[in-house]
């Protein structure tokens, strides 16, 4: 029998396609949420990837990999669209374009959700670009209201994209920071979202009150912000390979420890969080560890 899912990650999958040097193009299955949610699956919580991917060969790559990684297959839904793509022209600096006016990731249904999944659910999760794509964009904000109001604590990754510079976007980044308990944003996500804005922190605290805050340094290693509080994390030291997924394997991180031992420290989920980080840094592409391999990497120091 199917474990209920303790963590239910709402977003896009979708394929990168990377320029390389040599004008070669490589598809890499991906999608912040998609990471998030195979990152926590992969640390022993029980997951569900609530999202739509494609039927084609794209969309079935995501469908897989999702299913290897041990999420929930209940949650994820696969239409006959075309399949969401990120075309990256270049990674230093980042450039890139979205193609899918019409695919499948904005044909998502909370309506074929499984039945009673919210009774189940105890943190939602929500952030990047399917926030800035409409019809999906509302259809999420609706369910993050729902379970909010039914006291499902949320978590959010704004995860900063070039969609979200539309004043659509300010207004649902307002209303999901204010029912946020877990805002997961990095430094440059800050300079991004609030342009111009010398107190950006304070801000983003403002607007997320009730909210715990993992603001990511990247080299510079992670803050665990609430309130007053403030806990300092280095990053651990590891040979990087890439930093590609850094960010959603620290917000998996995080909130999988808080489900997997709610009564430790923020220092201790903090310390899942880096080690997360960590670990994806040192290996190719999205990687997403297991929970021994993260606190080994904790152990190790």
């Amino acid at each position: 029998m199917t474990q209920p899912a303790a963590f239910v990650v709402f977003g896009e999958a979708l394929t990168d396609f990377i320029r390389q040097p040599d004008g070669q193009w490589r598809a890499i299955p991906g999608g912040a949420c998609w990471n998030v949610a195979r990152a926590a699956a992969r640390l022993g919580v029980p997951t569900g990837y609530a999202g739509s991917v494609s039927t084609d060969v794209f969309g079935q790559e995501l469908h897989t990999l999702a299913r290897e990684a041990g999420l929930d297959m209940r949650f994820t839904q696969q239409v006959a669209k075309a399949p969401l793509l990120a075309m990256v022209t270049s990674t230093t600096p980042p450039e890139y374009f979205f193609i899918g006016d019409d695919s499948a990731d904005l044909h998502f249904d909370p309506e074929r959700l499984p039945q009673g999944w919210m009774d189940e659910a105890r943190v939602l999760h929500f952030g990047c670009i399917s926030l800035a794509r409409e019809p999906l964009a509302s259809r999420l904000l609706q369910v993050a209201r729902a379970g909010a109001a039914q006291g499902k604590r949320i978590a959010f990754d704004p995860n900063w994209r070039k969609l979200m510079d539309s004043p659509s976007y300010r207004v649902l980044l307002r209303e999901l920071l204010a029912l946020s308990h877990y805002v997961k944003v990095s430094d440059e996500d800050l300079e991004r979202l609030f342009p111009g804005d010398a107190n950006a922190l304070s801000t983003l605290q403002s607007l997320a009150p009730h909210a715990e805050i993992l603001l990511t340094l990247g080299a510079q290693g992670m803050k665990w912000i609430k309130g007053e509080q403030v806990i300092d994390q280095p990053a651990y030291k590891v040979q990087v390979v890439d930093t590609v997924g850094c960010g959603d394997a620290s917000m998996g991180g995080w909130i999988a420890s808080q489900l997997r031992q709610p009564d430790a420290p923020a220092q201790v989920h903090l310390q899942c969080a880096a080690a997360g980080a960590a670990i994806a840094a040192s290996k190719a592409g999205a990687y997403a560890a297991t929970w021994d391999e993260v606190q080994a990497m904790i152990r190790r120091g």
